[in-house]
């Protein structure tokens, strides 16, 4: 898929020739996850799957808008005095979100605009679909509109959208590795600070294989806000004994010192990956830095088993790809990445070894869950951006 999809699509919709083409990208997580509703650190990097969106003026005021990917709710009107109205349940909810937190914010839409939207992302797949289609629409009206916000603002924008409006108590690291995004780099960011890196990523002879379980993931309606709620609970029993303002802030052991404070089995687990997850990150990016693959794919490895068993976060079907993945030869490590409950999983594989890799784990997955997972080699690619 590419701009000229859907500039075609859009001449089909709307009868007319479009005026500009845009693209945001999905997200993978290297290793840090969980962490950035908790003060720590995020490694993510942009991929070259994403989000395209073909746009022209029109002169109703109202945002005419069409996905290829949900063509049975065909074109959608949003007449610029509905943009506060409810949430109506449709992708076009992400888009009215953007919008209106960006009129709020000061934008003037001083017309109308036709927008088609066509995306290669799976939708539920942990690939982050719904950050990129956020970030998709805050490039559109930021640069359509001269709305002068910073990277950082649609970014913080698009996190508002999800928490106030989607109702997913998400954190900021799927928006801001959209938004910020640099090909063959990925982003270590201190979520707490908002401080952050470019870092290479250089992996040698080996890929980075997403592995799709294809089980959808609905954020909203799944564990991800329990999670979130244990661990606030986790950090006020912390903060009654000790002076934290974040999971994120503590060493490995300063909170096994501590846990004297949360004496709850459950609560302990879930705080415990955080905690060691952020400090799992750091010395991942260290290890990167230093071109040690294999110290890097032992850590990536290791965040898996944390998020299976302290955070609980995986099932069947994701272990399965993991656990399969890790037997492989050519793999220095493998776990799941996004908010988990389905969706996807990464493997660090040698490239001559990717063929077999696919043909290995696939045939254990389908044999084991009864259908088929999805494949695809990540290239690491820029932010969100107008193409034209």
């Amino acid at each position: 898929m590419n701009s000229t999809d859907v500039t075609k699509g859009f001449t089909e919709q709307f009868g007319k020739q479009a005026e500009h083409t845009f693209f945001a990208p999905g997200r993978i997580n290297l290793i840090g996850e969980h962490t950035d509703y908790n003060g720590g650190h995020v490694f993510p990097c942009a991929i070259s799957l994403g989000t395209y969106a073909a746009v022209g003026a029109n002169e109703d005021n109202a945002f005419r808008l069409y996905s290829a990917n949900f063509p049975k709710v065909g074109i959608i009107d949003i007449p610029f005095p509905d943009l506060f109205q409810e949430k109506r349940g449709l992708w076009t909810d992400y888009f009215q979100g953007m919008a209106r937190v960006m009129k709020t914010a000061g934008i003037n839409y001083t017309h109308g605009l036709n927008v088609y939207i066509n995306g290669n992302l799976p939708d539920g797949a942990g690939l982050s679909s719904s950050a990129s289609l956020e970030m998709l629409v805050g490039t559109i009206l930021n640069n359509l509109f001269d709305g002068g916000f910073a990277p950082l603002d649609l970014v913080k924008f698009g996190v508002k959208v999800e928490n106030d409006y989607i109702g997913v108590n998400s954190g900021i690291m799927d928006q801001f590795a959209i938004e910020m995004g640099r090909a063959n780099q990925a982003t270590l960011l201190d979520t707490n600070t908002m401080k952050y890196e470019y870092l290479p990523v250089e992996m040698g002879d080996n890929v980075i294989v997403i592995m799709n379980t294809n089980k959808r993931r609905e954020l909203a309606d799944s564990k991800y806000n329990e999670r979130r709620s244990e661990c606030e609970k986790a950090l006020a029993m912390l903060q009654k004994g000790i002076d934290v303002k974040s999971l994120g802030q503590l060493t490995e052991d300063e909170f096994d010192e501590n846990t004297y404070l949360i004496y709850d089995p459950i609560l302990i687990k879930r705080a415990r990956h955080a905690v060691f997850e952020n400090q799992r990150t750091l010395t991942a990016a260290q290890a990167l830095q230093k071109g040690d693959l294999t110290t890097f794919g032992k850590l990536v490895s290791a965040s898996g088993v944390s998020l299976a068993f302290d955070y609980e976060v995986t099932g069947v079907e994701l272990d399965t790809l993991v656990t399969n993945a890790l037997k492989q030869r050519g793999v220095l490590g493998a776990r799941m990445t996004g908010a988990g409950f389905g969706g996807c999983a990464i493997a660090i594989v040698n490239s001559a070894d990717v063929e077999d890799f696919i043909s290995n784990v696939g045939k254990a997955y389908t044999e084991k869950i009864g259908y088929d997972a999805h494949f695809y080699v990540a290239d690491i690619a820029d932010g969100a951006k107008q193409l034209n």
